[in-house]
């Protein structure tokens, strides 16, 4: 077992409205989303990798800042001018029962969980649109399926406990940049179907 399967994965959980709206926003999504993937970067860098001004990726890192999601890392800095910085926590969490008698944090909510699902939507395309520039090894290694069945909610509760040992276990393994290794995406939902 190396370290980083010992690595406990940090969590920052949402309870409050501020929270939920300063994080439903698609920019501040992605720069979350490279500081946990890629790891510590400067304004600079991000502003590169997502194709978006400075001043816009400043903004939405103070943004970040001021509700927890990311901090500065000035260690990494090599003089004054320079700033660095990295995500809080590994993962946002949240439980919809939390909020499901408070219609406005509840509206809050829904809001951040459909942008969270968009994100999930552009990722996918993303991935679809640059799969014929991949090698085949990696197009094979690849998959995207689905699956239903007549469960009752210990049987939901079950394969999702399952599904997120699984996810635990392979986000551990690759928690940084090995040789031969990509950043792979794995998303998984497991939720009660609607009725036609």
């Amino acid at each position: 077992m190396t370290d980083h399967d010992r690595h406990e994965p940090s969590r920052i959980e949402l309870h409050d409205l501020g929270r939920m709206r300063a994080l439903a926003n698609p920019a501040r999504m992605r720069v979350l989303g490279l500081l946990r993937l890629d790891g510590p970067a400067t304004v600079g860098r991000l502003s590169e990798r997502l194709d978006e001004a400075p001043g816009s990726v400043s903004y939405h890192l103070q943004t970040l800042a001021k509700h927890g999601f990311v901090e500065e890392a000035p260690e990494l800095a090599r003089d004054r001018r320079e700033r660095w910085w990295r995500s809080a926590h590994d993962y946002t969490s949240w439980d919809p029962l939390e909020f499901r008698d408070d219609p406005a944090t509840r509206a809050g909510l829904d809001e951040f969980r459909r942008q969270v699902l968009e994100g999930y939507h552009r990722e996918l395309l993303d991935a679809l649109a640059a799969e014929p520039a991949l090698e085949a090894d990696w197009v094979e290694a690849s998959e995207s399926a689905d699956a239903a069945a007549h469960l009752t909610a210990a049987e939901l509760r079950e394969l999702s406990a399952e599904l997120a040992a699984v996810r635990e276990r392979w986000r551990g393994r690759g928690r940084e940049r090995r040789d031969g290794t990509r950043p792979v995406r794995f998303i998984t939902h497991t939720f009660v179907r609607s009725e036609p």
